[in-house]
């Protein structure tokens, strides 16, 4: 039923998707709440949803654009299920708000395949990097990300490769002027920013560790798929499917090197997992595991709760 549904790309599917995460971020904002409704509450996190609302249309759109899946809408269900697998992250609004700049960055970054305006993408995917990182400092992996896209689009001319130092440096310059005008200690607010931690104590409990589970498994398996049909994919498309992997890749670093591990670093890894996991649901011929598959994605987030 859910495979046949989602198999094509509708407008009623946004409706569904939309409800669906409605329903996740209300429950675990609710199970969170630490303060009394207030009218700024409200629309603080009426904002937040409207953030990862946004980042749900943002990764069908470019995902659409660039042939990185058929038309159909498992992409942004998975992205939605896996919000509801790990619901703590929804619970941080700096990577909530980081990881929707993220998006913007690789919508930039995958369209350097059509080697138009090519300096305007570099220069807006490192600005969008750069102020993600601001946010949630480690974003700013993904410029290895812009570095992979020149290489694999063939992108020699040098002044290309000098663009994301132009895109960084803007950033830079606005938030030192901020900085400055308001007074504030900028080394301070850096030695917040640039801090690791190897501590994966705070991940120690039965629900991450089986969400997580479960999301690395399916998402390993569908990996070996995902790189058997690179080797089928068009030559114009085949970097465009390499950059995810990187992207997952650079998730996973995120994850290792957070300073806080509570859980809402693994949004980073939920596009690129969204995508390997859609490409390996169209290759599957038989319907009813396809179809059990994504009952196990939909119902785990129920069974966690249970635990």
């Amino acid at each position: 039923m859910i495979s046949k549904f989602f198999s094509q790309s509708k407008p009623i599917h946004f409706v569904v998707v939309s409800v669906l995460l409605l329903i996740v971020f209300v429950a675990a904002k609710y199970n969170a709440l630490d303060t009394a409704f207030s009218a700024f509450m409200i629309s603080k996190h009426a904002l937040l949803f409207g953030v990862c609302l946004f980042s749900v249309f943002v990764l069908d759109f470019f995902v659409s654009k660039n042939s990185l899946t058929k038309k159909n809408s498992f992409k942004i269900l998975l992205f939605v299920l896996f919000i509801a697998i790990i619901p703590e992250t929804i619970l941080n609004s700096k990577t909530l708000i980081a990881n929707l700049f993220i998006l913007f960055a690789i919508r930039r970054i995958i369209s350097l395949r059509t080697k138009k305006a090519i300096k305007k993408k570099l220069f807006d995917a490192s600005f969008w990097i750069t102020i993600a990182a601001l946010f949630y400092f480690w974003s700013i992996l993904f410029f290895a990300l812009v570095i992979a896209s020149l290489i694999v689009f063939a992108i020699v001319d040098i002044k290309n490769w000098l663009i994301p130092l132009t895109g960084f440096a803007t950033v830079i310059i606005i938030f030192a002027s901020y900085m400055i005008i308001t007074n504030q200690d900028m080394m301070l607010v850096f030695n917040d920013l640039v801090s690791v931690s190897f501590d994966f104590s705070l991940l120690n409990s039965k629900q991450i560790i089986v969400g997580a589970t479960i999301l690395f498994s399916i998402g390993l398996w569908s990996l070996f798929y995902y790189l058997k049909n690179l080797r089928t994919q068009t030559k114009s498309l085949r970097p465009s499917f390499s950059l995810v992997i990187v992207t997952a890749i650079i998730g996973l670093l995120i994850v290792a090197l957070s300073p806080l591990k509570n859980g809402s670093e693994f949004i980073f890894l939920f596009a690129p997992l969204s995508i390997i996991i859609t490409n390996y649901l169209e290759v599957i011929s038989d319907h009813w595991f396809k179809e059990v598959l994504l009952w196990i994605l939909v119902l785990t987030p129920g069974a966690i709760l249970m635990l």
